[in-house]
């Protein structure tokens, strides 16, 4: 009986996950720090911050499916085990361009900082 709740439970929670969607989050424009106020940068450094907050939901949600997808192969379970590879590899592909494209905003809002700095020495 045991057993077959167990089944039970992971193919509705195996069902669910392929049904869920992970939402990669759009970058944010940055203000030219050459030429912002005070005001921009602040709006800029919070738009950085929502994106940082959004990628990292992203990456949970790829990770999440991308675990459960190599468990699943490792065990031997699944059906159509070429075509879960393949969503492996996308998410943890798509993982790590996440983690490249934070990088990147961080590097590129650092310079915007800069710059801004740069143009108000007060």
């Amino acid at each position: 009986m045991n057993t077959a709740k167990s089944l039970l439970a992971l193919l509705a929670l195996g069902s669910s996950m392929a049904m869920a969607e992970c939402m990669q989050p759009e970058s944010p424009t940055l203000p030219d720090g050459s030429s912002a106020t005070m005001d921009d940068m602040i709006a800029g450094q919070q738009a950085v911050k929502a994106f940082q907050a959004a990628n990292l939901e992203y990456m949970g949600c790829l990770e999440t499916q991308f675990t459960a997808a190599k468990k699943t192969i490792e065990e031997g379970k699944a059906s159509d085990a070429e075509a879960l590879k393949a969503a492996y590899e996308k998410d943890v592909e798509a993982y790590n361009e996440a983690v490249s494209a934070e990088e990147a905003l961080a590097g590129q809002f650092n310079t915007e900082i800069r710059e801004f700095r740069a143009a108000n020495p007060d």
